[in-house]
């Protein structure tokens, strides 16, 4: 299996869930922003007020929460070999600002 990057679980796998379950993205209805570091990082603004075309490289509009993360941490945990809940507690994974209950529901997202 090649290595999976960010800017893959983003612009592939992400787009291709929420165009798979529109609804998820009626649940959700915020602004998100992914600032993921490192060589394979960048930002993507993941807009689930629209009704299509969902994620977006670059940071775009008013976000109602930030997620930064390590590219290799990132991948590890979409990949289910890191926790999230235990990246968050270790401050490997941050939420700015803190939601608990929008930082839940990307657990659906992901």
């Amino acid at each position: 299996m090649p290595d999976i990057t960010p800017k893959a679980i983003f612009e592939e796998k992400m787009a291709q869930k929420l165009k798979d379950n529109p609804g998820l993205a009626k649940e959700m209805n915020v602004v998100l922003q992914f600032q993921i570091s490192g060589p394979q990082g960048g930002t993507w603004t993941v807009d689930l007020t629209k009704a299509a075309d969902w994620v977006k490289a670059g940071a775009e509009g008013t976000p109602k929460m930030t997620v930064s993360c390590s590219d290799e941490d990132f991948v590890k945990i979409v990949n289910k070999q890191m926790n999230a809940q235990m990246a968050a507690m270790q401050g490997k994974l941050k939420f700015k600002p803190m939601d608990m209950g929008l930082a839940m529901k990307l657990g659906k997202l992901l």
